[in-house]
């Protein structure tokens, strides 16, 4: 999916034989800089965010994270932070050849002060076909994190 994500709170979905990727754009009434504060706080995730359980770890550079996510009760998302720009983007990736998931946050600094904060996450590799059917509908748990990370950044003073 290389088309450009709108920033209007829908998730989006792409599917191919080797590739599943979901998106999802808002408008945040925020400077990035205060989102980036909300995505790199590990422990604060969960007062903020309805899709997350917990994250064990510092959100940085090259580090190491567990992620527990409420889609999938139980199970711990060992993920490397692979890209950390402050405040522009970030990548959480995970997996080799045979299945990997990445996820991309991407800022981007409107004139008018506001952001516009972009999610995508994209699982592929060559068990694909075989794993795709038992993948849960990541859009419903996309559009929530968007709406979530929207409320908390805009009514921070």
């Amino acid at each position: 999916m290389n088309e450009p994500i709108a920033v209007d709170g829908k998730a989006v979905k792409h599917k191919t034989t080797f590739q599943l990727d979901y998106a999802v754009g808002i408008n945040i009434q925020a400077p990035a800089e205060r989102i980036w504060h909300y995505l790199t706080d590990a422990p604060g995730f969960p007062t903020w965010n309805s899709t997350i359980e917990r994250i064990d770890g510092t959100i940085a550079a090259g580090q190491r994270i567990v992620l527990y996510a409420k889609v999938a009760p139980g199970r711990a998302f060992k993920l490397t932070v692979a890209e950390f720009l402050p405040a522009q983007r970030m990548v959480w990736s995970d997996g080799n050849f045979l299945f990997r998931g990445e996820r991309t946050y991407t800022l981007t600094p409107n004139t008018a002060g506001s952001t516009d904060f972009r999610m995508k996450e994209v699982f592929g590799g060559l068990m694909m076909p075989m794993i795709a059917a038992s993948l849960p509908n990541f859009g419903p748990e996309f559009e929530r994190f968007a709406a979530d990370l929207k409320r908390i950044a805009e009514g921070a003073s």
